[in-house]
């Protein structure tokens, strides 16, 4: 990895505004380096979750706790002009109900009261050509799905040796190949969203007798945990039941399964709330770090902005503790300094009137 590269590409990253090309960072260095020697370097960064670990290892362990939680979640960068590649595909995109063209990418962050950074991540690659068995069209899938990936991820920051208790994620996660890697496996705790219609037994005779019924169809207080066996599962989970009101003013319903029987509702619900770090982070790389911003077009160098993309991200984090100043905030002062400087410069050149 050519360290000194991606830091100053990562630096750019940070300092930007707008889009970010090889020709506006030329431009920065006074031509120090060529549009040409940008792209070719960025094209030479390998980076992936090994990388990752590799950059953000000695902040995570200076800071990591073992009241820790590892998130789960996956984020769709829009690339509506961009040709299709192995990355660049079609999406349904849940936020707005439609399918969106863009890159897919799963990501795993670590989180205590000190830090929030993303310690792996997976892009979503469709290499493997298969026939839709309903049009007879030809077209490409990725070959491990999204629970594959996350397992994957959460058996190498265990081999990291990486101190959590608790793995959150969304319903997206909540399959039980995934709930039992993590609780026997893993041997950590997990609280995962649930869907209404989910199977569940309310006793173990009713589980042994094969009699389950449906998760939203169970009398549950918001305030009250209720220890349910679901459909498929070899051990018992708490449930509980949060109701909240949306934007539109309609009422929703979120079921929390919790493998940790000891705990409360209160309890369950609060380190739930951790998981809101990883939309931060979503917004924060979309916002702060020009995540969907690069014009690259080759699936090799767009996976390199992405992760440098990442790098930049710790770099803020690691500016957040120092400076107290949350990403949002740095990024409006580097703004204001920025319009200070051109307004110094612009009161030099302006030739006074006669």
């Amino acid at each position: 990895m050519d360290r000194k590269f991606l830091d100053l590409y990562s630096d750019y990253l940070i300092s930007s505004f707008g889009k970010v090309t090889a020709t506006g960072l030329s431009e920065l260095l006074d031509g120090e380096l060529s549009h040409d020697q940008i792209t070719s370097r960025l094209r030479q960064i390998t980076g992936g979750s090994p990388e990752l670990w590799y950059l953000v290892k000695p902040t995570i362990r200076k800071h990591e706790s073992e009241e820790g939680v590892l998130i789960f979640d996956d984020t769709l960068e829009p690339k509506p002009y961009s040709d299709e590649n192995t990355i660049v595909g079609w999406y349904f995109d849940h936020s707005s109900n439609r399918s969106v063209k863009g890159i897919n990418i799963l990501n795993c962050i670590y989180h205590n009261e000190a830090i929030s950074l993303p310690v792996a991540f997976e892009i979503v690659q469709k290499l493997q050509e298969v026939t839709d068995t309903k049009t007879g069209k030809t077209k490409f899938v990725s070959e491990e799905s999204k629970n594959e990936m996350m397992r994957n991820m959460l058996h190498v920051c265990c081999q990291n040796r990486l101190k959590f208790s608790y793995v959150l994620a969304d319903s997206w996660f909540s399959s039980k190949e995934n709930m039992q890697y993590i609780k026997l496996r893993v041997k950590k705790d997990f609280i995962i969203a649930l869907k209404g219609n989910r199977l569940v037994a309310l006793s173990p005779d009713d589980k042994c007798q094969g009699h389950f019924v449906n998760l939203e169809s169970i009398e549950l207080n918001p305030d009250s945990c209720c220890k349910v066996f679901l459909k498929g599962l070899d051990f018992p989970v708490s449930i509980t039941k949060q109701v909240f009101r949306n934007k539109n003013q309609s009422t929703g319903i979120l079921y929390l399964a919790c493998s940790n029987l000891d705990l409360i509702a209160t309890d369950i619900n609060t380190i739930y709330q951790k998981r809101w770090k990883v939309e931060e982070f979503h917004k924060s790389l979309k916002s702060n770090l020009a995540l969907a911003k690069s014009p690259t077009g080759i699936a090799h160098t767009q996976k390199n902005h992405i992760f440098a993309c990442f790098f930049a991200f710790v770099k803020l984090e690691r500016l957040r503790i120092k400076t107290k100043l949350n990403h949002f905030a740095l990024k409006a002062k580097l703004y204001f300094n920025a319009i200070r400087a051109s307004f110094s410069l612009l009161q030099k050149l302006t030739v006074p009137s006669t």
